[in-house]
């Protein structure tokens, strides 16, 4: 009897929270469902039902299909580099040197500042008349005339990434330097006995204790990375030429810029199944990772 109480109490101490849960995520989605198979448009009164017509027409479409390359070209290569960058980073701040401190707390600062901010700081950096890219570059010798780096299809998905990775690698660094002061000093001393040179001190000693933080910081900034959109909004908006649209991008095209509300939902849920399966596998992951360890 106590066992079935216990149950009931926590069933109705979890009611309220239950409740906002369903009306501010459980209702839109089912609307939003629902909508998905209609040709309702953003301004107006409900919409005929047409099925699988929308998701049909966006799977198919070239647009999508650029715009899918774009995301997962973006989301590849910026994870990358911030991994990279942050593991570097880690290592530098596990070393005992004057002033590390007050390194560690500058590095953080990136990851601190709100999205829009960065993304505004770079795209004044990244100006064609007046930003600091163009003059240092030309100072020295690499440029003869300023270039309009987010006016360039070429160029923009690249800067885009330069300031996604300024803005997360910090969150890397953090993780790995953790994962890093967990490592035995008589570990690391052992092997400068033995003679083990930098690259193989960190391949055999240092990485087995980095591996798990690193596969969760991994698939985070992946999924993250994946269904990005504040600072290409702010930086260029998806051009020049949809060169950067990314499919959080698109979707806001489709559903308020040409009003297409049906279609839009329906591209918005296929955005959500693929982060889905992302987050799935995330948890896999961790969960192998975490088997390993134990």
């Amino acid at each position: 009897m106590s066992g079935t109480w216990m149950t009931t109490r926590a069933w109705l101490l979890m009611a309220p929270l239950l409740a906002v849960m369903i009306a501010v995520i459980g209702w839109p989605l089912v609307d939003t469902v629902a909508l998905s198979f209609t040709d309702a448009k953003l301004v107006g009164t409900g919409g005929n039902f047409v099925g699988l017509e929308n998701y049909t027409k966006m799977l198919s479409s070239g647009n999508f299909q650029r715009t899918l390359v774009t995301t997962a070209w973006f989301a590849i290569i910026s994870v990358a580099a911030e991994m990279v960058l942050g593991v570097l980073a880690a290592l530098l701040l596990n070393q005992e040197f004057r002033g590390r401190t007050v390194l560690r707390a500058l590095m953080i600062l990136p990851w601190a500042l709100p999205t829009v901010v960065n993304a505004t700081l770079w795209r004044l950096i990244y100006n064609p008349e007046y930003g600091a890219l163009n003059a240092a570059l030309t100072q020295i010798g690499l440029l003869d005339s300023y270039r309009s780096w987010l006016g360039e299809p070429g160029s923009a998905l690249t800067a885009l990434i330069v300031a996604d990775c300024w803005k997360n690698f910090p969150l890397v660094a953090l993780i790995a330097l953790a994962a890093l002061q967990a490592v035995p000093r008589e570990i690391t001393s052992a092997s400068l006995v033995d003679g083990a040179g930098p690259i193989s001190r960190f391949r055999f000693v240092i990485l087995p204790y980095l591996a798990g933080p690193l596969m969760v910081a991994l698939v985070l900034r992946t999924i993250e990375a994946f269904k990005v959109f504040d600072i290409i909004w702010v930086m260029t908006r998806g051009g020049p030429a949809n060169s950067t649209r990314t499919l959080s991008i698109l979707v806001y095209q489709e559903a308020f810029s040409f009003q297409r509300a049906g279609s839009g939902a329906s591209l918005a849920l296929i955005v959500t199944l693929l982060v889905t399966v992302l987050a799935v596998a995330y948890a896999a992951l961790v969960r192998k990772t975490a088997g390993s360890a134990a």
